[in-house]
């Protein structure tokens, strides 16, 4: 099966550091694949040289097949890459339902639907990930999950392949964080869509992902099953500073 996300030998320096070094993945479709790695190891700027944000210094970046390096951050998303942040960006002014107008508006150039069409399909997206009766509400007045299932809904408005999550579960209690991992299941389940997980949250990603990708210092020092991963001297060594800990 060939890779639907594939970068190799991704390097990316800002001034005299260097952020990601030589970096090879790949996404089957399909898959929930997690990333993880200590503070600082480059988790952020790897999504963000796959999101257009920044381009890669060297190396190749495929999505279905296509060289999508050097290509904008609006060009990568209508091909069917989208992305959530860190710290999440709703449009605080606008209502739920507008912010996902906004998604399902910048898929396409000239979006030719009818009005109210978009406003259905925003309306099922917003059910689909537990805002159902919220779309007049003001995304400002969202509780952080709500602005982090919001943000979600935007994204998936974009019609995805591959969605990119940055740390989804950051802030949420335990109830919340189960919510979440089943959002994202089933998200994966019924959407069709491959998932790209960034997550501190270290018992939940190795709970919710197939494989685990592992960054330190902007290198990737492991890739495997949950299991093989967590035991791995390595990574045990990047987290806790001893290999024995």
């Amino acid at each position: 099966m060939s890779a639907i996300l594939e970068g190799k030998n991704l390097t990316k320096s800002f001034g005299g550091l260097t952020a990601v070094r030589e970096v090879d993945f790949h996404l089957e479709e399909g898959e929930i694949v997690g990333l993880i790695g200590p503070n600082g190891a480059g988790k952020t700027t790897l999504f963000n040289l796959i999101s257009g944000v920044f381009p890669s210094d060297t190396g190749t970046l495929r999505f279905n097949s296509r060289e999508i390096r050097g290509l904008r951050p609006f060009e990568i998303c209508r091909l069917g890459i989208a992305r959530t942040f860190q710290i999440v960006r709703p449009f605080l002014k606008m209502n739920c339902l507008e912010n996902v107008l906004v998604g399902i508006a910048g898929r396409e150039e000239r979006e030719t639907r009818k009005k109210e069409d978009q406003r259905d399909e925003a309306r099922e997206l917003l059910k689909f990930i537990g805002l159902p009766g919220e779309e007049n509400r003001l995304a400002q007045n969202l509780t952080l999950i709500q602005k982090k299932r919001l943000e979600m809904a935007r994204a998936l408005a974009t019609r995805p392949r591959v969605i990119l999550l940055d740390e989804v579960l950051a802030g949420l209690n335990p109830s919340e964080m189960h919510q979440a991992l089943e959002l994202i299941e089933v998200i994966r389940s019924e959407r069709k869509i491959t998932i790209f997980w960034i997550e501190h949250v270290m018992g939940a990603i190795m709970k919710g992902s197939d494989r685990i990708i592992v960054l330190d210092q902007g290198k990737m020092i492991r890739e495997g099953k949950p299991e093989e991963v967590v035991s791995d001297p390595r990574v045990i060594e990047a987290y806790l500073g001893e290999a024995n800990a």
